[in-house]
Formats: structure tokens, C-alpha cells, sequence
């Protein structure tokens, strides 16, 4: 609305941000230099703006200044929801990069003001019948016909929730407590971690500083509800004149309406769960690039860096008929793919080249995975592991595996007889014949070969580790708040990438190098550049811990999950949010895009997987199995067969080609959302097998589609 706007210019000019007050005046065009309207007049008719608008002009010089020095460090991307609750549903405030590739300096704003958020629950009504409003409307939805209940019973939660916050702020401690031990019975199981925190919030003292409630309060819950349905429950209300809940639906409340028959309960119980309700469908209506993009073609001499001269024979002929298999199938641009050139990505060195024939012959032998082939499944169980194991990966072509440890240490494990070696040091260096053909050999120090590295440097446990795609560089990330770079040569740390504040819990290299992503406890995913010692962007959105992160398959788009049981997937061009998955009861923990980067799986603590169309942006599928948290999941090379490791100590495969075929995905499930899951997803089950007492924390397939998993044996 406009006098947000104007708010928010005057504030841009006043912090001497010119340049962002330009770009916004453009994108609401609005041209002329008047901007109307005095701050203080915006501030008092808007309770969600004051916060802005109060700011005393001392901190005010202070903050243009921070943001005055670091804009001159580089270009400022910034999609965080900043200022106080209008504004976060209003405006994100990207102040657009110069370069994709430059990294800037980014100045991220607190919490809204917390006064200024919670002065919404003024005093309305009286006190002693809000219980008598919120049954009123529960003998209404209960009464009413079946096909209107279902959708109509999604109201309870969050009014329950917003009347029980009211009567807090407004100090009637008593009706509160009643409202609360009358009511909290009766909300869907899955509410109920939400519900424990709201019974602990019984003074308005409480309020402040509670991110749940900020969360609730800030971000408007969204329902969404057939046109019939709605005009039942406003007519209703009109006619008891109940203008308390009416209010709340009003201000607290977005209701996404959409026209057609009203979903079933199985319909909206697949899709409800997340804290702040289901996406709005617009959320998931941009364009996004899903496709691959293209192999780069390369020339066969490559094989002249072999020795054996019966090798060198061999290598083209069996390289031949893959590379003709494999232009064939690139020469073709994927319809769906991003342009080439749309992010810039590191070029392709000679070593990289000589990676991707390997992968190329090994692919050659592969193994066809399905349900009458299903994979050999090799376990690495981390004996002893009294450090406590908090997470690992494993390289591409399966010549290492990491752990990180609560211990802070990161250890690194050669699992083939080759050892692993340090570079010698640069006296011994200087002595090498660098022309001579074995030089890559020479280099390496054989007095420090083992199969065991450990890497000192964090100072907390170790959440997230993650191995670069040429097996140079090794990532981990720590409670400390810090992501730090590994050298795989002389294992050694080089960077330390301070941003985070809090614990991060997940890191991840792209599929081809350089960008990597983190996410942590301040709810923001950060993506990074090995050479700039500052995030290229910041992904702003989620209301509670970001958890895992995941890269597309084509690096255009990074994928993370959260605790506040949502999936994002977010634009690594312009830090855009493109899509909003809900349906998870419990916080994500794992996620795996499908090899042809079409469909993402996740894994929460409900012990449930969800499949997700992504061009689409729909639930596909629900695989049902597990009876404890998914740390694990992974598609096989050629994406036919799913595995999905648990702490309830199994590997579970499913057929994925089978999920994923006769999809309903025609217009009128993309508009309303109408999926219709199978029933029983046992069809889907190829294999169940158990690990004697070893949750699986990580899941790994072979070039040749041998399936690796990796845990820690715990006596309990």
C-alpha cells in the first residue's frame, strides 16, 4: 500500500540510500520527487510501520553509514524480509547486484520491532467470551456439511492460537490459562511441539523475544479454501456479528481462495503442518529452469595422458561408443534447461576432463538398477565413534569419506589401498624436475601417506561436510558459526567463512565447484564463492532454522528445508524464493534432487518422504515406511530407484521410476492443488534392510550404482 511505501522512502532517503530509493521508485513507479505525507502521520496510522518510522536519527546516521562502507566494498544483494510485518509481506528490498560473481558487503536488519508487532493485539472484545466465540465456531464447522468441515477445520489452529496470544497481551492471565486447557485438545496431532511452547507463554513479559511468537504473529498464516466454503464461514460470522474471530481472520489470517470443488480431508492433511500454514499458490507459479545443462564435448586425444601403450589402444575404443551415446544426447538442448551462460560457472580444467571420461567408462559398466535389480549395499559403520559422528560425505568417485565429529575434529579416510598424501614441502619442492611426465607423483610426500587425516580448526561440533567435485577441496561447517575450506593436497585449513552468527547446520559444494551453500540457526541460507571471503547472496524467508541445503543438478538453484517444516527453493541468479513446499509434519532434514533434476525427495522427522514435481511446483508422492527421523536420501545414477537411510536403524529402496510415472500434473491440480496421493505406498517399497543397531546418516551411490551407506554403531 502506498503509505508503506512512502514510509519506507523517506527512510531510505533520510539513511542517504539513494540508490536503493531509485530502484524502488522504479519497480512502484512512482516517479515524481513528492513523496506526501510527513513520516510521523505514517507512523501513528500504521502500528506495523513504527518501527521504521521511530528510528531516532542518531542510529539512523549510524546504520546509513555501516551500509555507506560496505556498499563501496561491492554490490548489496539483500532478500531478507526487513523492517516490521507490513513490510515483510509488502516489499523485499533487493538492492540488485552489479555481478553475479562480485560478493558484497549486506546489511541484514533485526527482528521487527517487537512493541510494534505485538501492539496488534490491542484490547478487542471481552475477555471472558472469547471461549464462547471460538466453541460457537467449532458447533458451526462441526455442523456443517462434510464437504465444507474438512476445509473450514483448518481454521482452528491458528485461531485458537491468535485468541490465546491476545488474551496474554492483554494481561488476563486467568481466561488465557482456561481458553488454553479447554481448546489445545483439539488440534491436530502435529501442532503439538507449536502448542508446548505457546502453554509456556502466560505473562505479555513472555511475548517479547519469543521468535515463535514474533514468527506467528509476523508472517500471516496461510489457508486455503474453496469459494463455497468462504462464503459459508462469512456469512456465518456476519450473521452472529462475531467480529473478534472475523478480526483475526482479517489481519492474522490470508486465505487463499480458490474456485471448484473443496479438497478432502486426506487432500488438505497432505499439504497442512508448516508454521505459518500452506504456501499461496502464487508462490509457486514462477518459471523455473529444471532442465540439465548441456555436457561439454570434448576431443578423444585426452587419453594420450595414460603410460600403458596397450591402455592407450583401449581407451578410445571403449570411450567411442559412450561418446557418441553421450553427444547424442547433449547435442539436443534440454527444452526446460537454464541458458548456458545464465550463472557463471568455473571452467573446466584438464584434470576435469580426464574425471569426466573416467566417469564416462564407469558409467560404461554401470549397473541397470529396478525392481528386479536392485542395488548391493556396502556399510561403513563408524565403530568406537565415542566423538559422537554428526555428519559425512563421501566423494564422487568414491575415494574417500569424511566425518565430522561433536569432538570438533573433521577425519578424513582413504577407502581405497590408495593412501592419502601431503604435498611435500617447498624446499623438497624446488628439487622436482617439473617437466618430467610423472610430475603429479613426484610432488607427493609418500613419509605422510595413511589412510587416516584428522583436520583441527573448529572449535565446535562439526554439522556439515561436503567434498568438492575434483576432490581438491573439503567444506565442514560448526556450531562455532564458521564454514571453513580444507585443502585436500596439504590438509590444511585456507578460509574460514565467518557470516553465520549462530550454529550452522548443513554445507554444500555445487555440482560443478566454486559456489557453495550453508544454512544455520539465524534462518538464513548463504551462498559463497571459494575466493570471496563474504556471501555472493543471502536467502531470507524460512521462520526457523534452516537445516539442510542441496544444490540442483544445473547450479542455477539451491533447495533448503527447515525447521519450520518447509522446503524452499530459491533462485541462485537473483536470490528469488520460486517455490514453497508444505506437507511435512516435523522439521527436514534431507533432501536429493532426481538425476534429471525434474523431482526433489525430502525427509523429516515425521518419517515420512515426499516427492515434489518441481516445473510444477506439486506433492507427487508420499512414501510411507520409516518410524524415525530421515537423515538420508539419494537417487541412484540413473534415477530409478530411491534410497532413504533412518535413525530407526534401516536403508529403505523404493522404485522411483514407478512414483514418478502418470502423474497428475494438468492445470486444475496446479491451480487448486487438488493431489491425489495413492493410498498405499508399500507398491512402492523394493527393500527393507536393518543395520543391527547403526542409524543411517548418509547415503552414497557408485558411478557403477553400488549403493554406500554410513553410520555410527550406538550400544543403546
Amino acid at each position: 500500500d502506498r503509505q508503506t511505501l512512502v514510509a519506507v522512502l523517506q527512510f531510505l532517503r533520510r539513511s542517504n540510500l539513494r540508490e536503493s530509493e531509485e530502484i524502488l521508485r522504479r519497480e512502484a513507479r512512482l516517479l515524481g520527487d513528492d513523496l506526501g505525507g510527513s513520516v510521523a502521520t505514517v507512523a501513528s496510522s500504521s502500528p506495523g510501520v513504527a518501527a521504521v518510522a521511530a528510528v531516532p536519527p542518531g542510529k539512523g546516521g549510524a546504520r546509513a553509514g555501516t551500509a555507506g562502507s560496505l556498499r563501496r566494498a561491492g554490490p548489496v544483494v539483500v532478500s531478507h524480509c526487513i523492517f516490521a510485518s507490513s513490510f515483510r509481506l509488502s516489499y523485499k528490498l533487493l538492492l540488485h547486484a552489479n555481478a553475479f560473481a562480485v560478493g558484497g558487503g549486506v546489511v541484514v536488519e533485526d527482528q521487527p520491532d517487537v512493541s510494534a508487532v505485538l501492539s496488534a493485539y490491542n484490547q478487542q472484545g471481552d475477555p471472558t467470551l472469547y471461549e464462547e466465540y471460538y466453541s460457537g465456531l467449532k458447533h458451526f464447522i462441526e455442523c456443517s456439511l462434510d464437504c465444507h468441515r474438512a476445509e473450514l477445520s483448518q481454521l482452528f489452529y491458528p485461531l485458537f492460537v491468535h485468541m490465546y496470544l491476545e488474551l496474554v497481551y492483554n494481561q488476563h492471565e486467568s481466561e488465557a490459562k482456561s481458553f488454553f486447557e479447554r481448546f489445545h485438545g483439539d488440534q491436530e496431532c502435529y501442532y503439538q511441539d507449536d502448542l508446548r511452547v505457546l502453554s509456556s507463554l502466560t505473562k505479555k513479559e513472555h511475548m517479547k523475544g519469543n521468535e515463535t511468537m514474533l514468527d506467528f504473529r509476523t508472517s500471516k498464516f496461510v489457508l486455503r479454501i474453496s469459494r463455497d466454503s468462504y462464503q459459508l464461514l462469512k456469512r456465518h460470522l456476519q450473521e452472529k456479528q462475531n467480529n473478534q474471530i472475523w478480526n483475526i481472520v482479517q489481519e492474522h489470517l490470508y486465505i487463499d481462495i480458490f474456485d471448484g470443488m473443496p479438497r478432502s480431508k486426506q487432500q488438505i492433511d497432505a499439504m497442512v503442518g508448516s508454521l505459518a500454514g500452506e504456501a499461496k499458490r502464487e508462490a509457486n507459479k514462477a518459471k523455473v529452469f529444471f532442465g540439465l545443462l548441456k555436457e561439454p564435448e570434448f576431443d578423444v586425444p585426452l587419453d594420450d595422458e595414460d603410460e600403458e601403450g596397450e591402455n592407450e589402444e583401449g581407451k578410445p575404443k571403449k570411450k567411442k561408443p559412450k561418446k557418441d551415446s553421450v553427444g547424442s544426447k547433449s547435442k539436443k538442448q534440454d527444452p526446460n534447461a537454464p541458458p548456458q551462460n545464465r550463472i557463471p560457472l568455473p571452467e573446466l580444467k584438464d584434470s576435469d576432463k580426464l574425471d569426466k571420461v573416467m566417469n564416462m567408462k564407469e558409467a560404461a559398466r554401470r549397473v541397470r538398477l529396478g525392481p528386479e535389480c536392485l542395488p548391493s549395499i556396502c556399510f561403513y559403520t563408524f565403530l568406537n565413534a565415542y566423538q559422537g559422528l554428526t555428519a559425512v560425505d563421501i566423494t564422487d568417485d568414491s575415494s574417500m569419506i569424511v566425518g565430522g565429529f561433536a569432538d570438533s575434529t573433521v577425519r578424513v579416510w582413504s577407502v581405497t589401498p590408495k593412501k592419502l598424501r601431503s604435498v611435500k614441502t617447498a624446499a623438497d619442492l624446488s628439487l622436482i624436475d617439473k617437466e618430467s611426465d610423472d610430475v603429479l607423483e613426484r610432488i607427493m610426500d609418500e613419509k605422510t601417506a595413511s589412510e587416516l587425516k584428522i583436520l583441527y580448526g573448529h572449535s565446535g561440533p562439526v554439522y556439515g561436510t561436503s567434498f568438492s567435485p575434483d576432490r581438491n577441496y573439503l567444506l565442514s561447517c560448526s556450531e562455532d558459526g564458521t564454514v571453513r575450506l580444507w585443502s585436500l593436497q596439504t590438509f590444511t585449513c585456507l578460509v574460514g567463512y565467518k557470516g553465520h552468527n549462530y550454529p550452522v547446520w548443513d554445507t554444500q559444494f555445487s555440482p560443478y565447484g566454486y559456489y557453495f551453500v550453508s544454512g544455520g540457526h539465524d534462518r538464513v541460507a548463504r551462498l559463497w564463492a571459494t575466493d570471496h571471503y563474504q556471501p555472493l547472496r543471502i536467502f531470507a524467508g524460512h521462520l526457523a532454522d534452516v537445516t539442510c541445503t542441496r544444490f540442483h543438478p544445473n547450479s542455477n538453484y539451491i533447495a533448503t528445508g527447515s525447521a519450520d517444516r518447509t522446503i524452499r527453493l530459491w533462485d541462485v541468479l537473483n536470490g528469488n524464493c520460486v517455490r514453497i513446499f508444505t506437507g511435512h509434519k516435523g522439521p527436514i532434514h534431507s533432501l536429493a534432487f532426481s538425476p534429471n533434476g525434474r523431482f526433489l525427495a525430502t525427509g523429516a522427522t515425521d518419517g515420512r518422504v515426499l516427492l515434489w514435481d518441481i516445473g510444477h511446483g506439486l506433492m507427487v508422492g508420499e512414501l510411507k515406511g520409516h518410524t524415525d527421523t530421515i537423515y538420508a536420501l539419494r537417487f541412484s545414477r540413473d534415477g530409478e530407484i530411491l534410497a532413504s537411510g533412518s535413525m530407526d536403524n534401516t536403508v529403505r529402496l523404493w522404485d522411483a521410476v514407478k512414483a514418478f510415472e502418470d502423474l497428475e500434473t494438468d492445470d486444475f491440480t496446479t491451480a487448486t492443488g487438488h493431489i491425489n496421493l495413492p493410498e498405499n505406498s508399500q507398491d512402492l517399497l523394493l527393500g527393507t534392510y536393518m543395520t543391527k543397531s547403526t542409524p543411517v546418516v548418509h547415503l552414497h551411490f557408485t558411478r557403477r550404482n553400488l549403493l554406500l551407506a554410513a553410520g555410527a554403531y550406538s550400544s543403546q
